[in-house]
């Protein structure tokens, strides 16, 4: 009772990543607590194929729900299965991936046990909260921590009185470690048919079709971001140029998105991708808190702007202050020579 709870995501029998990584953040907020950390985990034919992908992660207890019809995800089945797993197991915090499914379910699911949740986390962290209007005081409560208003504040959102305290993050925002390749994790498999009920089945998927990726943002380790400051589409030519000779990716900021200049699933941030390379070369980027919150933890920031004031340039390792039509070009230049 009372432990925390991570919902895990599926792609046939491969436990995703985000799921894999709210695994680990939800075991430190469970040592916190001096809970128990739970997971969830809901298809078709996944028996004995998931449980070694979560257990390591140090979960004390995971539930296993394998069923025709759970596979590919439709609302109805995980909304019953969560919300009733959750009425017998009370738990008091809840957390799940900021994807397409997440999206779908935790309203689903908040909403049924009349909880909150707050989407988008950056951060998540347990402390206290003293009620000023009605004087209570709270202990170890979920700060669910993300950028609002457009990214231009940080805001830290506590769901005192109702539970459990849901929270959605995305994929790349926590770190992703495995506490013990033996994690000796109780398993259950409870009988679907006592969670779901029949008419639950009623929508099926007839045909279904997974984009692959067209680039490894994610997870390369050098990423040159344009942001508003490169002034045109073509001038980001030049950063994949710079790209291809560093063997990284190109990433941009909100801004440049908005503008037409690259596309979508290029952008770093709260509402794009989070990413962690070990170079981050932000070229003619403000720096704006829903831009930094998807690549602050970058092991060496270079930035390349003609303001000195930016922001970005107060957490950056190195500022080079000039133009990107003059940096640019020269360190193309630069890396050409220097890789034959």
């Amino acid at each position: 009772m009372n432990n925390v709870f991570v919902y895990c995501e599926i792609e046939g029998t491969t436990v995703q990543e985000v799921s894999q990584e709210l695994l680990t953040k939800g075991r430190k907020l469970a040592n916190e607590l001096g809970v128990s950390l739970h997971a969830v985990v809901a298809g078709t034919g996944i028996k004995g194929k998931v449980e070694a992908q979560i257990l390591p992660y140090g979960v004390d207890k995971l539930f296993v729900f394998d069923a025709e019809g759970l596979f590919p995800y439709t609302s109805a089945p995980h909304t019953d299965i969560l919300v009733n797993l959750f009425k017998e197991e009370k738990p008091q915090i809840c957390l799940m991936g900021a994807t397409i499914i997440g999206r779908d379910l935790g309203p689903r699911v908040s909403s049924s046990l009349g909880s909150g949740l707050t989407a988008d986390c950056t951060q998540l962290e347990i402390g206290d909260y003293d009620d000023k209007k009605s004087g209570k005081h709270y202990s170890n409560i979920l700060y669910q921590i993300r950028p609002a208003f457009g990214g231009n504040i940080v805001a830290t959102i506590v769901n005192p009185d109702h539970r459990p305290q849901m929270a959605t993050v995305r994929s790349g925002v926590m770190l992703r470690e495995v506490l013990d390749e033996n994690y000796n994790g109780e398993v259950v498999y409870p009988d679907v048919a006592k969670y779901v009920p029949e008419f639950d089945f009623v929508v099926k998927v007839i045909d279904r079709h997974v984009e692959t990726a067209k680039h490894n943002l994610k997870g390369s380790p050098i990423v040159v971001a344009g942001g508003y400051g490169m002034g045109s589409k073509e001038a980001f030519d030049m950063l994949f140029e710079l790209a291809k000779e560093l063997h990284g990716e190109v990433g941009a900021s909100r801004a440049a998105v908005d503008a037409g200049w690259i596309d979508n699933d290029r952008q770093v941030g709260q509402t794009g991708v989070t990413v962690h390379p070990k170079v981050y070369i932000a070229c003619g980027i403000s720096g704006q808190i829903q831009h930094i919150a998807g690549m602050q933890d970058a092991g060496i920031i270079i930035s390349i702007n003609n303001d000195p004031e930016a922001p970005i340039n107060s957490i950056a390792d190195y500022v080079i202050n000039g133009t990107v039509e003059e940096v640019i070009p020269k360190m193309i230049k630069y890396y050409k020579q220097n890789s034959k």
